[in-house]
């Protein structure tokens, strides 16, 4: 499983596109509101959570990107000050066969 950190508002962004999305969808085939009244406010909602899956999608991978960034960025091989220093053998290091 990947961990991926969103920001809030990006998050908060993924969310309501796809809970609008949905929301469309569900009042495409759901019978409780005038046909009329439910296909145009259906279809607004496909329409919005539709156009706004790309740029989701991009805040998504950016965000992605970004976290396996920090990832690499913690170890020791990436540590400037440590470039060229001697390591010591430690206790334990010793190879055994």
């Amino acid at each position: 499983m990947k961990t991926m950190i969103l920001d809030a508002p990006v998050f908060a962004f993924v969310v309501a596109t796809r809970a609008a999305l949905a929301g469309g969808i569900g009042l495409l085939v759901s019978e409780r509101l005038p046909a009329e009244r439910r296909r145009a406010l259906g279809a607004a909602l496909v329409a919005l959570g539709a156009a706004t899956t790309i740029p989701a999608a991009l805040l998504v991978a950016r965000g992605l990107r970004r976290s396996r960034r920090r990832r690499l960025q913690e170890g020791i091989e990436f540590d400037a000050s440590l470039i060229g220093a001697t390591r010591y053998p430690r206790k334990g290091d010793d190879y055994v066969e």
